[in-house]
């Protein structure tokens, strides 16, 4: 007598197993909020122009002090960015000393922040 096969075989349940698994793994990111990350990315960003707007207005200062713009403070990083600081960031006030560098922290939507080097000038 042939006996009929009940339930499933572990083949089968290991299978259905890997594919909850790839089918999770596709589908969790797609629900994982990801705005603290893209405003932490934003404002490193931010900062990274900053460094480099600094740097050239320092260059093209020293080279024709009827160019660029004098840098004392913090603050003053937002002007040389072209068309300024972007909306909603702000840039916490510290004085720098002339031709020396100072590290300034700018802060971006969400609460995050990150920090950029300013090159001070006269």
């Amino acid at each position: 007598m042939k006996r009929l096969q009940r339930g499933f075989t572990l083949i089968e349940l290991v299978m259905v197993i890997v594919l909850i698994g790839v089918l999770a793994a596709i589908a969790v990111p797609k629900f994982i909020d990801l705005s603290a990350e893209a405003n932490s990315a934003a404002v490193k960003g931010v900062a990274g122009s900053l460094n480099s707007a600094s740097s050239i207005n320092y260059a093209a200062r020293k080279a024709n002090p009827a160019k660029g713009a004098a840098v004392d403070n913090c603050d003053d990083g937002g002007s040389l960015l072209q068309g300024g600081l972007p909306t909603g960031y702000t840039i916490t006030a510290a004085a720098v000393a002339a031709d020396a560098a100072a590290t300034c922290t700018v802060n971006g939507v969400g609460g995050a922040t990150s920090t950029f080097t300013i090159l001070g000038i006269n």
